[in-house]
C-alpha cells in the first residue's frame, strides 16, 4: 500500500507541474542478473524509484547487466549499452526503445574482436556528438603487455577505447580513446560548449581509485590538464546532469557503500552536495538522461505492476 501511495503521489506531482522533460537515472541491482532499474527526478536531487527490471539481460555469456548507459537520440529513441561480462568477452550489450518499456532485440557488439588477449570490456558509455551527428561509445579494456605496466598487474592495466556509429548497425574501427599513462576506467564525456569538452575520469591505480577531470576541444580528445581528484578513495561510476547554474556529478562511493554528488560550474572547483540528494535503496551506477512527460506516465503505470 505504501509503494502504491508513493507512485500515485509521483503521478500527481508531475501532472501538476508544467509539461517539461524530467531526469531519468538508469541503474542495476547486485548481482546484476535481473536487468535494468530506473529512477526519476524533477530537480536532479531527489529521485523516485520506478523499480524494475525493465529489460532482462540476454546478451553476452554471463547474461548480466552492469553499468547501463543510456542516451536520448535526436529522434527520441533511447539507446542503451551495458557491461555483459565481468571477465572475458570482447563486447558489450545494446538495445533501443521509444518508451523504455518495449525494447528492440538485444545485440552483442564485439568491439574488441580483433584483440584475442583482451581481458574485459567494462562500462561502455554513450555520448551523442551533435556536431558530427554520430554516437561515440567509449569503454575500458585491458590488453596484457600493450602498455607500460606501471603499478597494476598486466590483467588489470586498463585503457579507454571507442567506436562511432550513426545507426547502431555499422560501427567504426575500434580505436584507442585515452592513455593517460595509468590504468583508467569509467570515463564520461561532457560537452560544455562549442569545441569545449570535459572528460570525467576514474584513475583506477592503487592506491588512488578516485575521480578527476581532463579537458579537450573534441569529444574524442586528446584530453589534458587532468585535475586533482574531487572524490575520495574507492569511488567510481560517475555520471553528469546539466542544470541552469552548473552541473551535478553523481558517483558511486563504493568504499563506504553509498552514493555521493558534487556540484560544479567549471569542472575545477567542486561543492559536495551529498547531503541534498536522495536515491533509491540499492541504486548502482548507471547514467542520467531526460524523458518526456509521456514516457514518464507510461513508466509510472508500468511500475505499478512491478
Amino acid at each position: 500500500m505504501q509503494k502504491l501511495l508513493i507512485l500515485l503521489l509521483l503521478v500527481t506531482v508531475f501532472s501538476c507541474a508544467p509539461t517539461k522533460d524530467v531526469f531519468l537515472f538508469t541503474s542495476f541491482r547486485e548481482p546484476a542478473t535481473e536487468g535494468l532499474y530506473l529512477a526519476v527526478s524533477e530537480d536532479g536531487y531527489h529521485w523516485q524509484d520506478l523499480k524494475g527490471p525493465y529489460l532482462k539481460p540476454e546478451a553476452g555469456d554471463s547474461k548480466i547487466m552492469r553499468d547501463p548507459s543510456i542516451v536520448r537520440g535526436k529522434d527520441d529513441t533511447y539507446h542503451m549499452v551495458w557491461t555483459t561480462d565481468w571477465k572475458g568477452g570482447n563486447g558489450f550489450g545494446y538495445a533501443s526503445s521509444k518508451d523504455l518499456i518495449n525494447w528492440s532485440e538485444q545485440q552483442y557488439i564485439p568491439v574488441m574482436k580483433n584483440e584475442p588477449t583482451v581481458v574485459n570490456v567494462w562500462a561502455p558509455e554513450i555520448f551523442y556528438d551533435d556536431a558530427q551527428d554520430q554516437y561515440i561509445i567509449i569503454w575500458a579494456s585491458t590488453i596484457p603487455h600493450r602498455f607500460e605496466k606501471g603499478i597494476e598487474a598486466e590483467d588489470n592495466n586498463h585503457r579507454m577505447y571507442y567506436v562511432t556509429t550513426k545507426d547502431f548497425k555499422t560501427f567504426s574501427e575500434t580505436k584507442l580513446f585515452l592513455d593517460p599513462g595509468f590504468s583508467v576506467i569509467d570515463c564520461v564525456i561532457v560537452k560544455r560548449g562549442k569545441n569545449d569538452y570535459a572528460l570525467i575520469i576514474k584513475d583506477n591505480t592503487r592506491p588512488r581509485r578516485d575521480i578527476e577531470v581532463g579537458f579537450g576541444t573534441s569529444p574524442t580528445g586528446p584530453f589534458t590538464n587532468i585535475t586533482e581528484p574531487f572524490s575520495g578513495h574507492l569511488s567510481e561510476g560517475p555520471t553528469v546532469l546539466k542544470q541552469k547554474d552548473g552541473w551535478l556529478i553523481y558517483y558511486d562511493n563504493y568504499g563506504e557503500k553509498n552514493y555521493k554528488a558534487v556540484k560544479t560550474s567549471d569542472f575545477k572547483t567542486f561543492e559536495d552536495v551529498t547531503a541534498q540528494i536522495q536515491l533509491p535503496e540499492g541504486h548502482k551506477h548507471g547514467t542520467i538522461t531526460t524523458i518526456s512527460e509521456k514516457v514518464l506516465n507510461g513508466l509510472v503505470e508500468e511500475s505499478k505492476e512491478k
